[in-house]
């Protein structure tokens, strides 16, 4: 898997007995996304795919409104890159500066937080999707995964159309990194983005339906459990919310109208 692994030397304990043997973890390296020669993020991810996860990242903080507003993301070196606007296309990167390293864990929270996506947020549009189609998703994304097989370490995130097919998956160490390089290869191809579904491999937090949410995806499925602010967030903008999406079992917390069949 090159960058995306790293072989480390582990010490295997099985019962009594003790070994030395070769072992594969996720990598995690520093990536500094600049805008006008001024730093925005931090962002801890699996390296690869950086271009995606630059642009999913500028659309779903709401920082670049359409993807055809980005030129370049230029890379500085290995562990920074800077984003190239389009002529005409002005934004005070002051705006949107981290000031804290975004963790592979961490994204932006808080209940008040909620005002500020319903200002960037795209309205769920009218779809509808079988249960049958939602209940085979995450099983769809795990057969996806390459690095987490190898490490165990990666989450994945995948966006699928209401029939449910595959546009595209993307691994990282950071659940929000893999939404954003997602949303990033799909936004390149199409946008403003068709109704789909965004499938995750563990649970779906407040950022995860806010990302969602502020580029028209109108429904959030996971293996786990969401979270109350989660689930509010759905119901505000009527999107369609599932957690503990396993083996044809599946919760519903948001948009249940939305289920046919």
């Amino acid at each position: 898997m090159g960058d995306r692994s790293r072989q480390v030397s582990v010490v295997k304990r099985d019962g009594t007995a003790t070994r030395r043997v070769a072992d594969f973890v996720a990598t995690e390296d520093p990536l500094e996304i600049r805008l006008n020669d001024v730093p925005l993020a931090v962002v801890m991810r699996t390296p690869g795919d950086d271009e995606d996860l630059v642009t999913g990242f500028l659309l779903t903080e709401g920082i670049l409104l359409d993807p055809g507003e980005l030129q370049a993301v230029e890379r500085i070196d290995e562990s920074r890159v800077s984003v190239r606007l389009q002529d005409g296309v002005a934004v005070d990167p002051t705006r949107f500066q981290r000031n804290l390293f975004m963790s592979s864990s961490c994204g932006v929270c808080g209940k008040a937080s909620i005002e500020a996506v319903q200002l960037f947020a795209r309205p769920a549009r009218e779809f509808t999707i079988e249960r049958a189609t939602i209940a085979e998703l995450t099983t769809r994304l795990r057969s996806q995964q390459p690095t987490f097989d190898e490490t165990g370490g990666l989450h994945a995130a995948g966006i699928f159309n209401l029939v449910g097919e595959l546009l595209a998956v993307r691994e990282d160490v950071g659940r929000h990194n893999a939404v954003d390089k997602a949303i990033g290869v799909v936004a390149k191809r199409q946008w403003p983005l068709e109704p789909s579904i965004l499938v995750v491999s563990g649970r779906q937090s407040f950022e995860i339906v806010q990302k969602a949410a502020v580029v028209g995806i109108g429904g959030v499925v996971g293996v786990s459990a969401p979270s109350s602010l989660a689930v509010e967030l759905a119901e505000t903008l009527g999107m369609l919310l599932v957690g503990f999406s396993r083996e044809d079992a599946f919760n519903v917390y948001a948009g249940e109208a939305r289920l046919v069949h």
